[in-house]
């Protein structure tokens, strides 16, 4: 089998394997956010480096549209603000960017959505404990083992692989599935 054929393989066994292991928690965080927006709450999303992408990507589709043309969604990554991000790296260290974001903006019944794929980020880590302490909803996306993030989070998935790349494929498949059920939820059937 060539490479390209293996990778592909790669990806179709851990999405079997995804399929098999966490369709319960992709609906509990589906539920999550969907009451969060319907509660007038926001949904913060964190990463870094790949999972940053992928952060921002899902507020993208939130805010902008997934499959419908619709009201947009008060969603929004806090990996983007690059002025922010520098400043906090440099006053108080880059393991509070995300905290500090997170303590300016978020509030009880707010939704914290954090990608990381060992879950073991600090800065990961330190963003959910204050989020938890101002009362949001708080949701891990890792890898197998889901690293101690599994342990901070209100609800964690944890993609059963150890391979990054495979790990990352499926947080994006599962934003996705999520953004779907959100539309679905709180705009009627989508047409497409």
């Amino acid at each position: 089998m060539d490479e390209i054929a293996i990778q592909l393989q790669e990806s179709i066994d851990t999405k079997k394997a995804l399929l098999s292991t966490n369709l319960d928690v992709i609906r509990e965080v589906a539920d999550i956010i969907v009451r969060a927006f319907k509660n007038n709450h926001r949904l913060y999303l964190i990463g870094n480096g790949g999972s940053a992408a992928d952060a921002q990507h899902i507020a993208g589709e939130l805010i902008g549209r997934f499959k419908m043309n619709r009201r947009p969604l008060p969603a929004l990554a806090l990996t983007t603000d690059s002025s922010i991000i520098t400043a906090l790296a440099n006053d108080f260290g880059y393991d509070t960017c995300f905290a500090r974001q997170v303590e300016a903006l978020a509030a009880s019944g707010d939704v914290l959505l954090a990608f990381s794929t060992s879950g073991n980020s600090k800065g990961i880590l330190n963003a959910v404990q204050i989020a938890k302490n101002l009362g949001a909803v708080t949701i891990g996306f890792t890898g197998k083992d889901g690293g101690l993030l599994k342990n901070a989070v209100d609800i964690c998935l944890k993609i059963p692989s150890n391979n990054t790349p495979r790990i990352q494929e499926c947080h994006i498949t599962v934003g996705h599935i999520v953004c779907s059920i959100v539309e679905r939820e709180l705009f009627g059937t989508v047409t497409q």
